[in-house]
């Protein structure tokens, strides 16, 4: 999520006659119009923090990333709860760097149509927002989210495992485990229940962003999909002699080096649709969906592939792909793509025409299986059957920035960058 936005405000304290020095920390800047929410709160109004800490959880459809404390003081106001929509600047918290303020909180929202209760009902739960327990060895302290899920589910947070820094429990450790959970009821339901099954999945923040992105980008972009074949017998060969010299390299590095190229026919390709133009991205920033198993995909970015070498292009998707599945990606890794790849093919999918999911994106490559087909080739001024390393390749375009001439351009152009690939 990149460094919290901080400014001082300084407010007089009417009790002591001084004046107070608050430092704000607010929603980081690099969102690139993907919906973010405060996840969960790390420390609670009162605590000391010091510069750096982890002060609270935002998450996107993408990524759950902490954002630090931008300076060391105590935690004086939180201006954005549990569950809220954070925007890029938005105020998130003020922190006291006076070390005798008595810190403030506004009012506390209502919790599902009741107040929340007064301090000194809260102060004697028996998980208040102070409280620490003791994890694996570890002294961690329960954010608010995580406290309320406990309360709400009846679960011992003692007996989950925790992910977060030092052993920490997050709300996702929460979350799996009552979605582990063997529920037993008691007596039957006073009011009619809508039917559910023991296999049913609920849910997660991070589902429900990739179902309202993909409702809104079919919504709003007009999707055409083209649809053309790529021989990956030139490419195989030289994956082969580069790995030969102790180069290891994906296909993804070949067509993400491949799309890169074909840009130059086709500009508008790595552009966005603007109320009064079409705006071409000055770099190529490729982003390549990755999947993460039952918890949806990410999509890290390579930035200025336009620049980078095929090596270059490889070292660093084997970096991305390793944080993205080890849920270590920064804001910045997700954020700023002007086209993506989806390499559907890595899971069987012979063809797909994949959905534009970005706002600010113009087109999406897809890659199916590559698999051995027979094809028909002129050899020696005849007709010949070879069996080759074939695959289907597609390009969805948002049909408000470009046409079927430019599409299909495009696409004869990475392909014919793919089947001519140079040996070394």
């Amino acid at each position: 999520m990149g460094a919290a936005v901080a400014g001082e405000h300084p407010r007089r304290d009417r009790a002591a006659g001084g004046v107070l020095s608050l430092i704000e920390v607010r929603v980081p800047d690099e969102q690139e119009g993907t919906k973010a929410v405060v996840r969960a709160w790390l420390k609670a109004v009162g605590d000391a923090v010091a510069e750096n800490d982890p002060l609270v959880e935002l998450e996107t459809d993408k990524v759950t990333q902490e954002v630090p404390a931008p300076a060391a003081g105590v935690l004086a106001e939180i201006l954005l709860d549990t569950d809220a929509e954070a925007v890029p600047g938005a105020l998130l918290a003020r922190i006291s760097t006076t070390e005798s303020v008595r810190p403030e909180r506004r009012a506390e929202r209502e919790v599902e149509g009741r107040l929340a209760p007064p301090a000194e009902e809260r102060a004697s739960t028996s998980l208040s927002t102070n409280e620490s327990i003791s994890l694996q060895g570890h002294e961690t302290r329960l954010s608010p989210s995580v406290r309320r899920a406990c309360l709400q589910h009846g679960i011992d947070p003692r007996r989950i495992e925790g992910t977060g820094r030092n052993g920490r429990v997050t709300r996702e450790d929460v979350d799996r485990a009552v979605e582990s959970a063997t529920v037993t009821s008691v007596g039957e339901p006073t009011t009619a229940q809508p039917r559910q099954s023991p296999h049913d999945i609920p849910h997660d923040r991070m589902r429900l962003a990739i179902a309202e992105n993909m409702s809104r980008a079919v919504a709003e972009q007009p999707h055409v999909t083209a649809v053309f074949e790529a021989d990956f017998t030139a490419v195989a060969a030289h994956k082969a002699t580069m790995a030969a010299k102790g180069v290891k390299l994906s296909y993804t590095a070949y067509i993400v080096k491949a799309a890169a190229e074909a840009m130059t026919v086709a500009p508008a390709i790595n552009g966005r649709w603007e109320a009064d133009r079409i705006a071409i991205s000055p770099t190529i920033d490729i982003g390549v969906g990755t999947a993460l198993g039952e918890k949806g995909l990410v999509v890290p970015v390579v930035k200025d592939a336009g620049s980078l070498s095929l090596e270059q292009i490889g070292a660093k998707l084997d970096d991305l792909t390793n944080r993205a599945r080890d849920g270590k990606l920064e804001r910045s890794d997700v954020s700023g793509g002007s086209f993506t790849i989806s390499n559907h093919g890595v899971s069987g999918s012979l063809l797909a025409a994949p959905i534009i999911l970005h706002q600010g994106q113009a087109a999406i490559l897809g890659v199916g299986k590559l698999e051995k087909r027979v094809v028909v080739r002129t050899v020696n001024g005849r007709d010949a059957m070879l069996i080759h390393p074939m695959a289907y390749v597609t390009l969805t375009i948002d049909h408000r920035v470009v046409d079927g001439h430019q599409t299909n351009a495009w696409l004869s152009r990475f392909v014919e960058i793919l089947e001519n690939w140079q040996q070394p």
